[in-house]
This record gives C-alpha cells, sequence and structure tokens, in this order.
C-alpha cells in the first residue's frame, strides 16, 4: 500500500502547490494591493501588444509587423514616467543600431557586417545616456543583419514601427488605470511604525519585570537594527510613488495622498536610530557579567513607561498622518512625554554611582530619550 501512500502525499503536494499559486489572485480579487496591481499591469501589456499588432500587422499589413506590438508589450512599465523615459531610451537604441547595422551591411556580407557591427552595439548599450534600453542598440543590429535583405525600406520600417508600438504602450499605460503607488508607501510608512512600536514595548515590558536575559537583548537590538532596513523600504517606496504620479493623468486626483510622507519618514528616521541606541545600551549593560541589577528598580519602572508612551506616540502619530488616528489622544500622549522627560532627568542623576560604566549607561539611555523626544513632542503641537 506504499504506492498509495505516495500518490496521496503526491495529490496533496499538488493541491497546495495550487492553492499557493492561486493565492495572489484571490488577493487581487479580494481587493486592492499589489497582487492587484501586477495583474491590471499585465492585461494593459497584453492590451497594448494586441492593439500594436491589430494596427501594424492586420491593417496595415507592415514588412516587419512583429516589432510593434515587441516594443509596445515591454514598455508598459511599472510608472507612466518610466515608459516615457524608457521609451525615448528604447527608440533611440532601436534606431542606432538598426541605422549602423544597415549601413555596414549594404556594403558588406551579413556574416562579416554582424561581426563588425556587434562588439559597437554592445559597446554602445552600456552608454549611460540610453540606461537600461542600451541592449536594444545590439538588439536592433540583428534584427537587421539576420533578418533577410539589408535594405533601405525595410530598416525605416523596423525604426517607423518601433515609434509605433513604444506610442501604443505608452499611451494604454497612461490612459488605462495609470498605476499609482502612494498606497505602498503608506503600507511601507506603517509597517516601519508598527515594528517601531513593538520593539519599544518589548523593552519596556522587560524593564517593568526586571529580568530579561543576554538572549532578549540581543533579539531587541537585532530588530531595532533591522528597523532601519524597513524605514529605507519605506524610503525606496515613497520615491517610487512619487515617481509613479510624474506625467500621470490621475496625479491631480490622489496629490494630496503623498503629503506627510517626508515628514512621516524623518520621525521615523530618528526613532529607529535612537531605538537602536536604547537597546545597544541595554545589550552592552546585560552583557557585563558583574552587573546583577542594572537598571536599578527606581528608575527602571519610569523608564520602562516612559519607552510604552514613545511606543504610543508612534502608532498615534502615524495613524493620525493619514487620517485614521486620534489626534487628541496623541496630543495627550506628547503632553505626557514631556513631563515625563522631565522626570527622567531629575530621577537618573539620583541612582549613579561612582563606576564610570554605571555613569556611560544611564547617560546614553537620558540621552537617547532626550533625542526620542525631541522628534515626538512637536507632533503634539
Amino acid at each position: 500500500m506504499d504506492w498509495m501512500e505516495q500518490a496521496r502525499k503526491a495529490a496533496h503536494g499538488t493541491v497546495r502547490r495550487a492553492e499557493a499559486g492561486l493565492g495572489p489572485l484571490r488577493r487581487a480579487w479580494a481587493g486592492p494591493g499589489r497582487e492587484r496591481d501586477l495583474v491590471a499591469q499585465s492585461l494593459k501589456a497584453a492590451l497594448a501588444a494586441w492593439v500594436a499588432w491589430a494596427v501594424a500587422g492586420w491593417w496595415l499589413q507592415a514588412p516587419v509587423a512583429f516589432v510593434a506590438p515587441w516594443v509596445a508589450v515591454v514598455l508598459v512599465e511599472s510608472t507612466v514616467y518610466r515608459s516615457i523615459a524608457h521609451g525615448l531610451q528604447q527608440l533611440g537604441a532601436i534606431a542606432v543600431g538598426t541605422v549602423m547595422a544597415t549601413l555596414v551591411g549594404l556594403v558588406l556580407p551579413p556574416t562579416v557586417a554582424l561581426a563588425l557591427v556587434l562588439p559597437v552595439a554592445v559597446l554602445l548599450g552600456s552608454w549611460r545616456r540610453l540606461g537600461s534600453q542600451g541592449i536594444y542598440a545590439a538588439t536592433g543590429a540583428l534584427f537587421v543583419l539576420t533578418g533577410g535583405p539589408v535594405g533601405l525600406a525595410t530598416s525605416a520600417a523596423r525604426i517607423g514601427e518601433a515609434a509605433f508600438g513604444a506610442l501604443v504602450g505608452i499611451a494604454v499605460n497612461a490612459l488605462v488605470r495609470p498605476p499609482l503607488y502612494l498606497r505602498d508607501a503608506r503600507a511601507s510608512l506603517r509597517d516601519a511604525t508598527h515594528e517601531a512600536h513593538d520593539i519599544l514595548t518589548a523593552v519596556a515590558d522587560g524593564m517593568e519585570r526586571g529580568e530579561w536575559s543576554a538572549d532578549d537583548a540581543h533579539e531587541w537590538h537585532d530588530r531595532a537594527l533591522r528597523l532601519g532596513g524597513l524605514v529605507e523600504q519605506a524610503r525606496a517606496a515613497i520615491g517610487h510613488g512619487r515617481e509613479s504620479a510624474r506625467a500621470n493623468p490621475r496625479r491631480r486626483t490622489v496629490a494630496a495622498q503623498g503629503d506627510g510622507h517626508d515628514d512621516a519618514l524623518v520621525v521615523l528616521d530618528y526613532a529607529a536610530v535612537h531605538t537602536a541606541g536604547v537597546t545597544r545600551t541595554v545589550l552592552e549593560a546585560t552583557e557585563r557579567d558583574h552587573r546583577e541589577e542594572w537598571p536599578r528598580r527606581t528608575v527602571a519602572g519610569y523608564y520602562a513607561a516612559f519607552l510604552r508612551r514613545t511606543a504610543e506616540a508612534l502608532r498615534l502619530y502615524s495613524a493620525t498622518r493619514f487620517g485614521q488616528g486620534d489626534a487628541e489622544r496623541l496630543e495627550q500622549v506628547v503632553e505626557e512625554l514631556r513631563r515625563m522627560l522631565e522626570e527622567l532627568r531629575v530621577r537618573l542623576p539620583g541612582v549613579l554611582t561612582d563606576d564610570p560604566e554605571d555613569v556611560a549607561s544611564y547617560g546614553s539611555l537620558l540621552t537617547q530619550a532626550r533625542r526620542l523626544a525631541d522628534q515626538l513632542v512637536p507632533l503634539g503641537g
């Protein structure tokens, strides 16, 4: 019966893989998101190719009609601005490669012309002004020298059809659900904010209990270091979202959606740096073998409360910045931060000993607390 068991496991694995493959389609159907954007872009690319072929191949019966849908499909880019920029670069590369191959191919046999033209075309492809589209110089040259007799009319048709395909690809991308990715920027900012909130809350929990291991401290610090990566992802997403609004017909209707992204990024950037500072101080103090009681219980609970309020302020700020939070509650939490920072300034010096490491550790905690508060206090207005 082993074969039946193996067949059952194989069938179960096939079902799991099928479900995993259908997952993105379900998410695309369920609501707006990355999966729906990808499906939309795929359908638009197919539409652009179909329109270009219908006109160039079916209606006009152009001699090299395949060039038009080929260019159209690759120019349905992730943003309208990128479609336009890459379209111009691609047309320039195709034109240069085609002209160069045509001139050489008219006077030399195709095999000899190919050996002479391709190295130059590939080298030209690395020209900075052509960007990522430089490879199409070599592609254009290959089409000329391997696609039959070389002629001026055929080469001119190739360039013309490439231009038509680029026009179709750009037009479809700009007029049919032009892509906007401001939602991705907001999601990235929320992810980074939630992680900062969770790290600070975890450190606060440990301080309130008065017990944590070196492994706990390492985990907190590792998460704080990775938080910087999340902030960088948010910065990249904001840049992509801003690019998606350039040359986009929908930009006026959603212009306000991008407001506040830069301010939120600045706050998160500082929060990531100073959260890493807090966790580094805790880690360094925890790793000292002779530190059996750190921080002093007289201040640990209060510092934990400060971190918890800081975490809450970050969470409320993220929600309020995009119209989903309680602005009054944010003001209350920020006011508490002002008061608690002042209390920390009073309490911390009272627990210091003559140990230089003690002074350094508590001084670092107070410095990081002040810097975190400096970024969050203005949020309350």
